[in-house]
């Protein structure tokens, strides 16, 4: 086994050696499937053309959840295999996965259905076999609902339920697991384009890469080469491209909503559901659906951002949010496959592999959530195309990289410990565990040597320098937006400009350097 810190970039191991198989795209499934390949023993090449998961996979609702409302689609199995994934997801990252309570009000109406919904709760329970990290629901009548949530809108409140869900923090997660796959023998690198496949004999042999730092451009040959690189995916593919439908969804941030722990499921004008989410000392406001022709178009308009605020104060008057409150706003887009629905919201989630070249492999459909058993798909193909029986996966058994052993409420307060010794204020310990898990020995290592590394780069927002230092030597962080957009959020939620300038300077006092 490699080590998974430091991800080490080195290019010349690329070009060295023929892979049993190259992954195309450094999103969550191409993560998870590099990482399956090589813990099954396969030789396998990582390469994302940006950062890791700096496309849809940074874009989320940041939720591992069994998807509730494709209960009402009777999408079982879909929800079943969600739930199932959660649990797996708890027991192998307990600090990248974390329970949160949800609260769904309900008001009188033409869609308003208590029994039904109750129903759907007591399946969605049951489908998860009762399985921790989360609680079972709980219905709320009017009176005690607005005792504990005053702002929501008490016009022909019906009650409401609370369920149990999970949190994580994606660009984290997806960074997790290519730590694992390179701790498992994969090549990983980031700013390494694709830009096109190799073909002999009509079959995909490799592909050939530029290395988007430095320029050279140099070939890799496999034997499979996997497909992941989602929207982006027919760009490589040109005529062999499937037919897919793009969706894009649109996020805000928001302040937090004060003394308020729970998330809440909320329907917007049209019918949709929508989440409102505490994250970071925020509030994460998402998401709407429309078609879109190209990833580029996954940019945030002034639309969807009335859309989402009206359904706010729709459901939950008392918090009074307008567009002067936004913070900042983000899009990603899916790649689902193309079906005729009725509308955006009821297109199927499911998940298909797919072969439209020989000795190509790639995905349609898919969660986040789920994206780790169906890389297991992924890889079983590729082992049919190489003509081999695929080995079991092993990937639910292994923690990954930063995961504690042991009970997690005693390791975190262990580190929390640690870290405030070191001159952290308790905030951000408390982040750090839940980012980098066991990693915090590390970041608190970096501080011992340089105690000003300890402050939060802005007073509002949980991330210290110390951080920043450990993603330019450890994570294969290369620009400020490698640094404040993923390997943490600090763009997304902080109101003052002023780091900009200081975080580039004090970064060059520790000797490290930002490329543009």
């Amino acid at each position: 086994m490699n080590a998974a810190f430091p991800l080490r970039r080195d290019l010349s191991l690329l070009a060295e050696q023929r892979f049993d198989l190259l992954v195309i795209g450094g999103g969550i499934y191409g993560a998870w499937t590099a990482y399956d390949a090589a813990s099954r023993g396969l030789s396998v090449a990582l390469v994302e053309k940006y950062d890791w998961g700096s496309g849809t996979s940074s874009a989320s609702s940041k939720l591992i959840h069994g998807g509730l409302r494709y209960l009402e689609n009777y999408e079982f199995g879909l929800v079943r295999h969600a739930l199932k994934e959660r649990r797996t997801l708890y027991g192998i990252a307990p600090h990248l996965v974390r329970p949160l309570n949800f609260v769904l009000p309900m008001w009188k109406g033409p869609r308003a259905n208590p029994l039904m919904i109750s129903a759907g709760l007591w399946l969605y329970d049951a489908l998860a076999l009762g399985s921790r990290p989360v609680q079972r629901h709980r219905g709320y009548r009017p009176r005690e609902l607005l005792a504990e949530y005053p702002f929501v809108d008490p016009e022909r409140l019906l009650g409401g339920f609370r369920y149990g869900d999970c949190q994580e923090d994606d660009a984290r997660m997806t960074l997790s697991v290519v730590a694992a796959a390179q701790s498992c023998g994969a090549v990983c690198a980031n700013r390494v384009k694709a830009e096109r496949l190799l073909m002999e004999n009509g079959a995909v042999v490799g592909a050939e890469l530029r290395d988007e730092l430095d320029g050279g451009c140099f070939a890799v040959r496999a034997k499979v080469v996997v497909n992941a690189a989602g929207p982006w995916a027919g760009e490589l593919l040109g005529a062999a491209a499937p037919k897919v439908k793009l969706v894009k969804g649109t996020h805000l941030i928001l302040p937090a909503i004060e003394g308020c722990k729970e998330a809440f499921l909320l329907t917007a004008r049209d019918g949709r559901v929508f989440f409102v989410i505490p994250w970071y000392g925020r509030t994460l406001v998402g998401t709407t659906e429309s078609s879109v022709t190209h990833p580029a178009q996954a940019i945030p308009n002034e639309e969807e951002t009335r859309y989402l605020l009206a359904g706010v104060r729709k459901g939950l008057p008392g918090i009074a949010w307008s567009e002067a409150d936004v913070i900042a706003s983000f899009a990603g887009v899916r790649m689902l496959q193309a079906e005729d629905a009725g509308s955006l919201s009821k297109l199927t989630r499911e998940f298909e592999v797919l072969q439209p070249l020989p000795r190509l492999v790639m995905h349609v459909g898919g969660k986040y959530t789920t994206s780790r058993h169906d890389s297991i798909g992924i890889v079983d193909t590729v082992y049919r195309v190489l003509g081999q029986r695929p080995p079991a996966s092993v990937t639910h058994q292994r923690p990954l990289p930063g995961a504690p052993q042991g009970e997690f409420e005693s390791w975190q307060a262990q580190a929390i410990g640690e870290l405030a010794a070191c001159g952290v204020d308790l905030e951000a310990s408390r982040w750090l565990s839940l980012r980098h898990g066991t990693v915090v020995s590390a970041i608190a290592r970096l501080i011992q040597e340089q105690p000003e590394l300890a402050a939060r780069i802005d007073p509002q927002v949980p991330f210290i320098y110390a951080e920043a230092v450990h993603a330019l030597r450890e994570e294969m962080a290369h620009s400020l937006d490698d640094l404040v957009r993923r390997r943490m959020p600090l763009s997304l939620l902080s109101r003052d400009p002023h780091w900009r300038q200081r975080l580039p300077e004090l970064l060059a006092s520790a000797g490290c350097r930002l490329r543009a």
